[in-house]
C-alpha cells in the first residue's frame, strides 16, 4: 500500500471513533442518545432537504461537507453540551488541539482542504457557514420538541436560554425563522420547555 492510501485508510478508521461519541440529545423516540456520528448525518440531510430555503451566497454541497465534518474534533474532544458554561469555557482549545491531530492524519492536501472546511465552519462569516450552522440548531430543537422537551428537561432549560442557542437561525436560514418561533411558541404552550418570564410573572 502507498503511503498516501495507507494515511487515507488510517484517517477513515480513526474516524470511526465518531460513532462511539454520544450527545445529549436523545433519539426521537426518546429510546437512547444520539451519537455524533448520527447527528452529523441527520445534518447532511437536512442540508440536502432543506436547501430551498438557504439564502443567497450559499454552496449547499460545501454546507453538507462542512456538516459531516463539523464534529469530528469530538472524537478528542468530547461532546460539550451547549448549557454547559463550565464546559464551554475551554472547547475552543480542546478542539483545536484535535483538529490538529486527527486532520494530520491524512495527506497534506486533503488536511487543508478538510481543515479549512472545519474552519469555515468554526468561524461563521460566510453564509454557507451561517446556513450551516442554522442546522445545527434546528435538529436539537426538532428532538427536544419530538421527546415532550428531552434534555431540555432534564437540565431545568428555560425559554430564555433556547432562544438564545437558536438566535443564529435568524441571520443563517431566515426563512425557517418564523417556524423556529413557532415550536418554540409551541413547546413553550405545551410545558416541554419552562417560560422563566411567565413563571416569574406569577410569582409577583
Amino acid at each position: 500500500m502507498n503511503q498516501r492510501l495507507q494515511q487515507q485508510i488510517d484517517f477513515i478508521c480513526e474516524i470511526d471513533r465518531l460513532k462511539t461519541i454520544l450527545r445529549q440529545t436523545l433519539l426521537m423516540d426518546g429510546s437512547r442518545q444520539e451519537n455524533s456520528a448520527e447527528h452529523s448525518w441527520h445534518l447532511a440531510l437536512m442540508a440536502l432537504t432543506l436547501a430551498e430555503y438557504a439564502p443567497p451566497g450559499v454552496d449547499i454541497g460545501q454546507a453538507i461537507k462542512q456538516l459531516l465534518i463539523h464534529d469530528l474534533v469530538e472524537i478528542d474532544a468530547g461532546d460539550t453540551f451547549c448549557y454547559d458554561t463550565a464546559a464551554n469555557l475551554n472547547k475552543a482549545e480542546r478542539e483545536q488541539a484535535a483538529a490538529d491531530r486527527l486532520f494530520g492524519l491524512l495527506p497534506t492536501d486533503q488536511q487543508t482542504e478538510i481543515r479549512r472546511l472545519w474552519q469555515e465552519f468554526e468561524d461563521q462569516a460566510t453564509p454557507t457557514a451561517r446556513f450551516a450552522a442554522a442546522l445545527d440548531r434546528i435538529q436539537p430543537l426538532l428532538h427536544n420538541q419530538r421527546t415532550a422537551g428531552g434534555t431540555w428537561k432534564q437540565h431545568g432549560i428555560t425559554r430564555e436560554q433556547v432562544m438564545r442557542r437558536m438566535a443564529p437561525v435568524e441571520t443563517g436560514a431566515p426563512e425557517l425563522w418564523p417556524f423556529v418561533l413557532q415550536t418554540i411558541d409551541d413547546c413553550t404552550a405545551a410545558g416541554f420547555i419552562a417560560d422563566q418570564t411567565a413563571s416569574a410573572a406569577a410569582l409577583g
